[in-house]
Parts: C-alpha cells; structure tokens; sequence
C-alpha cells in the first residue's frame, strides 16, 4: 500500500464456466489492492492485468460489491470482490 493514499482489498476468482454459470472444474485466486478513488471500469482493468486477462474481450456486470467479466468466447469468468 502507498503512503497515504487509501487502497481497497480486492480478490479475484478466475475460473470455467459451463452453460453460462462459473463451474469450478479449476480456478486462480489472487487479491489486489486498489487505490479507492478508483471504480468500475477502471478496477476491471487493473483486476484483468493481475490476472493476465487483458487480451480477452469482455462483458462486465456489476452486482455491488462483486463485478462479473464474462469472457464468453473462452467460457471463462472473473469475479472481483471487494473484501475491504
């Protein structure tokens, strides 16, 4: 964390999915910290780039305090929640 400035715990849950839904068959935990005045798209980009994610497309959905990127064309899913 940088001094001063103050950073929110995110974690990242990449995984499968089958028929639309996250399954689990295997899955890549990691958090993240980052600075709070940041939000949205802005915070998908940063979680991608932890995860190596950013050469896919994606359709995010923001569900309070998790956001869903479906990476359809791969059958892959990334959740990023805020833990604190």
């Amino acid at each position: 964390m940088k001094q001063g400035i103050l950073c929110l715990r995110w974690q990242l849950e990449h995984t499968d999915t089958f028929g639309g839904e996250a399954n689990y068959s295997w899955v890549n935990r990691e958090n993240v910290m980052i600075p709070s005045k940041y939000s949205g798209p802005w915070i998908v980009r940063k979680a991608k780039e932890a995860m190596g994610l950013t050469h896919l497309e994606h359709t995010t959905f923001d569900l309070g305090e998790t956001i869903r990127v479906d990476f359809r064309q791969d059958n892959q899913v990334l959740f990023i929640t805020l833990l604190s």
